[in-house]
């Protein structure tokens, strides 16, 4: 099968090839899946340098959330047949067929594309615990979202939007502010780079966001501290900007607010019976065609620079996705 292949370290990509490789057999309780799209996420990026706090052993094939069709079953799995439509997080998603876990398999759900539901758990289950098991989100309160046209930004948004939240959108791109406003309808938007502390306590009548949900850190950080309502929630999602910020304490301590550090999967493995809930609950959400996840741009697998590229330089709204038969 062809696949991309990490076979060095490298901070610009060229220890990546793609190549022939032999395919996967799956092992008890894993099937093999024939992979109609792989999301590309920063972690993928980060792996290729080792700067990820998960760094696989070289060589590896990147690609942590896929779709596709189930080609093979292991021994002792039970559910699920040849032919199967399906999601998966799974180590290797940038090839042709990747192997993973059967309990970790979830029915494509028929509204969302093999693109769609590869893109989807991981930035709806991140902003699905920000929101709902750390910050606690009331309806009508405000929830000001970072990073809003990323992956992960995006799907706060429209997360944020169906539990009755209102929504102020921020971005460093009017262009990619004009798509969410277009597509999903936030009840605001603010362009980061003008400055949005006073934007965002006009719009709030004052009080500033209850929520902040920041996947970028470093100045984002800073003012989201100058912005944020009394007893409000900062929601830390990772530091897309480089610069991992530093907070005076005596702010948190005058305005009364919290700041929270979220990792859906961590979450779920320190609490498995909500993090069961929780998957459970984006997976309805999908299947009952509540939420929109978007799709921006979809390369072949011998494009996957070009793929990778559409994050490191701030170019999509969504998700990114490498098709490996395209």
């Amino acid at each position: 099968m062809r696949a991309l292949v990490v076979e060095e370290l490298s901070a610009d990509y060229s220890g990546c090839v793609v190549k022939d490789i032999p395919t996967p057999e799956p092992k008890p309780g894993e099937v093999l899946i024939k992979v109609r799209a792989g999301a590309v996420n920063f972690p993928d990026l980060m792996q290729t340098r080792g700067e990820h706090q998960h760094k696989p052993t070289v060589p590896f094939v990147p690609g942590m959330e896929l779709a596709g069709e189930i080609a093979a079953l292991g021994d002792g799995v039970t559910g699920w047949n040849v032919g199967d439509a399906v999601a998966a997080g799974a180590r290797g998603g940038f090839a042709e067929y990747a192997v993973a876990p059967a309990l970790g398999l979830h029915a494509k759900p028929a509204g969302l594309s093999f693109g769609q539901a590869a893109g989807y758990p991981v930035a709806y289950l991140t902003a699905y615990v920000a929101l709902v098991r750390r910050a606690q989100v009331q309806p009508g309160e405000w929830v000001l979202v970072h990073g809003a046209a990323g992956g992960v930004g995006l799907a706060c948004v429209d997360m944020a939007k169906l539990l009755g939240c209102k929504v102020i959108a921020a971005s460093a791109s009017d262009d990619k502010l004009a798509v969410i406003e277009r597509e999903y309808a936030p009840d605001a938007t603010v362009n980061v780079t003008k400055g949005f502390k006073d934007r965002v306590k006009e719009i709030t009548g004052g009080r500033g966001a209850d929520v902040i949900y920041d996947p970028v850190g470093g100045d984002v950080f800073d003012e989201s501290v100058r912005c944020i309502a009394f007893d409000g929630r900062i929601l830390s999602i990772g530091f897309t900007s480089g610069r991992l910020p530093v907070l005076p304490v005596n702010y948190a301590l005058i305005k009364g607010f919290s700041v929270m550090g979220v990792r859906a999967g961590e979450y779920g493995r320190h609490f498995p019976q909500k993090g069961a809930e929780n998957i459970a609950a984006i997976w309805a959400m999908a299947d009952q065609g509540q939420v929109k996840p978007r799709v921006d741009q979809e390369f072949g697998l011998g494009d996957w620079q070009a793929a990778f590229d559409t994050l490191s330089e701030r170019k999509v709204v969504g998700k990114t996705i490498i098709r490996p038969d395209l």
